[in-house]
């Protein structure tokens, strides 16, 4: 059984930007193919509710090879899209002081696909911050398509530090 709406489908479209891609690298250290999300759309901190969304593409680096002639944005991208999109809220919401350099993908659990997504198509995401601290965050998140929901689960990010090297992370 799918779980309640965090927060209505249908509004999302019709939200302004408020971070693009450039103001979203500011604060996420993922560059090129692993940039997974590309917009903004809805940040209320009382409330710990972030929006945005990913434009799959058909010039994606996965599309030629994740199902020849039926291309599926796989699941683990659909992951890290939605972690992509906690990690900005951490980032731009919730001080660090200390904990870490950046927010990495500490986990996923109770992870469910109800739609296929594919190129040509908008995912809009929400997460809704269930338990908030400068060192870990738990989020549920939500994804749309056409205002349906394609997938559910709870994301866990982690403060992380970069090592010497400027390598290293989740």
């Amino acid at each position: 059984m799918p779980p309640p709406l965090i927060f209505d489908p249908t509004e999302l479209g019709a939200m302004p930007v408020l971070a693009d891609k450039n103001e979203i690298q500011k604060f996420n250290l993922q560059r090129f193919d692993m940039v997974q999300l590309d917009g903004i759309v809805l940040l209320d901190k009382p409330n710990h509710l972030i929006g945005g969304y990913k434009d799959v593409r058909d010039d994606e680096f996965w599309v030629r090879g994740h199902m020849p002639g039926y291309p599926l944005l796989p699941g683990v991208l659909i992951c890290e899209a939605a972690a992509q999109l906690c990690s900005y809220y951490h980032m731009a919401c919730i001080s660090l002081d200390g904990a870490g350099d950046f927010v990495g993908f500490g986990g996923m659990d109770e992870v469910r696909f109800r739609l296929p997504v594919r190129p040509g198509q908008r995912l809009y995401m929400v997460a809704k911050g269930i338990k908030i601290h400068r060192r870990q965050v738990t989020f549920n998140v939500q994804g749309f398509v056409d205002n349906q929901l394609a997938f559910h689960g709870v994301i866990i990010g982690i403060a992380l530090h970069r090592n010497a090297s400027g390598s290293g992370g989740a």
